[in-house]
């Protein structure tokens, strides 16, 4: 029984740390970080930024897998917590975008010269607004 649960244990962790790899690579591959690095200005704290990503990554997947009991900050913890997701998803969503070239195509086939910023403030206004609807409606779960 032990030798059991010590192969699940190595091959559970062999293939969520290749799975992390993966789709860390894939992030990496669309522009994400060199993108957010570039438009912060930080170029020097490239260090810094590598060290965040595996500790969030390996954070996220612990508190995914044991689910830890939030005893401080709630609510508050919580909002800082959606809204962190929120900023980071909205990175992903308008980098693939941009890597596949979606958006500038969407707006030269509708003639719009200006206001490309309102399309994206639009787009996001709109995502949040049917989040916001779907988890107040209890549809969520």
């Amino acid at each position: 029984m032990l030798l059991k649960n010590a192969f699940l244990c190595f091959f559970g962790l062999a293939s969520g740390t290749v799975i992390a790899a993966g789709v860390f690579a894939f992030l990496a591959m669309i522009g994400i970080f060199p993108r957010l690095i570039g438009k912060t200005g930080t170029r020097g704290q490239i260090m810094l930024y590598e060290t965040v990503i595996i500790i969030g990554g390996a954070l996220g997947n612990m508190m995914d897998i044991f689910e830890f009991p939030i005893g401080f900050g709630g609510d508050l913890l919580l909002a800082a917590w959606g809204l962190s997701v929120g900023v980071f998803v909205g990175c992903l969503v308008m980098s693939l975008a941009e890597t596949l070239k979606a958006l500038p195509i969407f707006c030269r086939r509708i003639c719009l010269g200006t206001g490309f910023p309102y399309v994206i403030l639009a787009l996001g206004a709109g995502k949040m607004a049917g989040a916001l609807i779907y988890f107040t409606k209890e549809m969520g779960g």
